[in-house]
């Protein structure tokens, strides 16, 4: 790993001249990538990112519009800290200086006596020099951790176990809607790591593929092959990843599609018959020739009346199993094989779907019960069931039913199954999700603070949704968010300016309620592309 300015300047060399932080100090911990000894005022252009620029300021500007300038063109280029020796220009600091690198957030250091520019850079160079070449080290064991993993046709619990290992930090796969289907937790606290995940993943930045939110502290990479991107792997850092890091993260990922891909082949003949079934099925358009396929599937249609359900495994808790959707999915179809009910099992996305069949004058409920007390013999899941329908020709209804309540269903439900009568408004929003008025109505109640969240780097947006969403008030609010009452009513002050309402009128507050509801169904890429600033 890079050494940081704080090592730099706890080198011999740096520490015999005294050096003093005057500006930015929280940059201390930064990585230095080179050491730069530079006599002239435009070395940025020079400049590729985290180096350190060594200056007499012999040939700096003496004003403090130059200074300033000076200050900002290092900073905009990435540099990690600016080092002024002192005594051939300057016996002080100028002002000026000290003032534009704090406003820029550039480190800036005095050192008091004079040192030679060319030890300075032999010594760190070297010291760089070894941190890259043990980085390289680092690097290869990671490659051959992972061969040996890929080889043995580890499981998502091997790959993640490795990482945690490797880098010390807690990881988490979550699917594109936020939900958490592993991780490891490196030793940490579980609900430190997992407590309140869908809200805090929601609001972590990622852009690329891969990419490090510093806010958060998480270094994020997507997994999946372009086109087919079907989760995200988190790793939990409490310091500026290294690059074996970004490595580190990357290759897990490829596993982690390496498997996918071995699990769905492995499933593949029975699995996709019956994704493609459900697809025709929910098209709305059923045929003879459709018809004849279920039957040859042992799905029989005549005389029958028919459920769907949806379901995927529960928010995982300390020592319980992760569920990935292709597990829940052979754990579905064996539990339903167990019970002699005849079910079409498919994935989807993040979940997995089924399509029961019974003879007309069976409980439903009583096969449902069934069905979840085998299920809850294996680990907890979210199981929502679609309306009971009579012909094969109405089956896209219950389908697109379960798909529906099971995305409006929190992980905090603990009914043994959850129908439509049960999701409520989150139910209606989820069914008109894709209407553009809908989207144009959350952009009207709610954009002018999405943007001043982006512009501030805020999170009043998810304070008001906590309050919203909170029984007991402001009072429970506040205890839930950890603040003083002084603390959320300023803020909450704040958001009232920033929309131009008052939330003590019942009215706004149910418009409110309703948008942050819809804002949260919505997905990373929808919310970015429909109320980004």
């Amino acid at each position: 790993m890079l050494p940081t300015v704080r090592q730099v300047l706890a080198t011999q060399v740096l520490a015999s001249a005294e050096p003093e932080i005057l500006a930015a100090a929280h940059q201390l911990d930064r990585p230095v990538r080179w050491i730069h000894p530079a006599e002239v005022s435009d070395i940025a252009h020079l400049l590729r990112g985290d180096e350190l620029v060594m200056t007499t300021g012999s040939f700096l500007p003496v004003d403090d519009q130059g200074l300033g300038a000076y200050a900002e063109s290092l900073a905009a280029a990435g540099a990690a800290g600016l080092l002024l020796e002192l005594g051939r220009k300057w016996q002080e600091v100028p002002e000026a200086l000290t003032n534009a690198c704090a406003k820029v957030e550039l480190l800036l250091v005095a050192l008091h006596r004079e040192v030679r520019f060319a030890e300075v850079t032999e010594q760190i160079g070297g010291l760089i020099l070894e941190a890259q070449v043990e980085d390289l080290r680092a690097i290869d064991h990671v490659h051959e951790t992972f061969t040996r993993l890929d080889l043995e046709a580890s499981g998502p619990e091997d790959i993640l176990a490795a990482v945690a290992l490797s880098a010390g930090f807690p990881v988490v796969l979550e699917t594109t809607r936020h939900q958490v289907i592993g991780f490891d937790s490196a030793g940490r606290n579980t609900s430190d790591i997992l407590r309140d995940w869908t809200r805090r993943s929601r609001a972590a930045v990622l852009f690329g593929r891969t990419g490090y939110d510093r806010r958060k502290g998480w270094l994020m990479t997507v997994v999946g092959s372009r086109g087919d991107d079907w989760g995200r792997l988190v790793l939990m850092t409490d310091a500026l990843p290294s690059r074996r890091d970004y490595v580190l993260l990357e290759r897990a990922a490829g596993a982690l599609v390496l498997h996918q891909m071995r699990t769905r082949a492995r499933d593949s003949i029975e699995r996709n018959t019956h994704t493609n079934l459900l697809a025709d099925l929910r098209s709305g358009r059923p045929s003879p020739e459709l018809a004849l396929r279920c039957e040859a599937a042992q799905f029989p249609v005549q005389s029958r009346q028919f459920f769907a359900i949806g379901i995927r495994g529960r928010f995982p808790l300390e020592g319980s199993k992760q569920w990935p959707p292709s597990d829940v999915a052979m754990l579905l179809t064996s539990s339903a094989r167990a019970l002699g009910l005849p079910m079409i099992v498919g994935l989807d996305t993040d979940h997995v779907l089924g399509l029961a069949s019974t003879p007309s004058d069976t409980s439903v409920d009583g096969v449902l019960r069934r069905l979840t007390r085998e299920l809850g013999k294996s680990g907890g899941f979210v199981v929502a069931c679609g309306e009971v329908v009579e012909s094969i020709d109405q089956v896209f209804r219950t389908l697109i039913d379960a798909r529906n309540i099971l995305a409006a269903t929190t992980d905090e439900d603990q009914r043994p199954w959850v129908t439509l009568a049960d999701v409520h408004l989150r139910g209606l929003i989820h069914l008109l999700r894709d209407d553009e008025r809908l989207n144009l109505f959350v952009r009207r109640e709610l954009g002018p603070l999405v943007s001043y969240d982006a512009r501030h780097g805020t999170e009043l947006l998810e304070l008001l949704s906590v309050v919203l969403q909170t029984p007991g008030g402001k009072a429970a609010a506040a205890k839930r968010l950890l603040l003083s009452r002084t603390v959320l009513y300023d803020r909450l002050a704040r958001i009232e300016k920033v929309l131009g309402v008052s939330l003590d009128d019942p009215h706004i507050r149910t418009s409110l309620h309703v948008a942050v509801t819809a804002y949260s169904l919505f997905d990373d890429e929808a919310s970015g592309r429909t109320l980004a600033p």
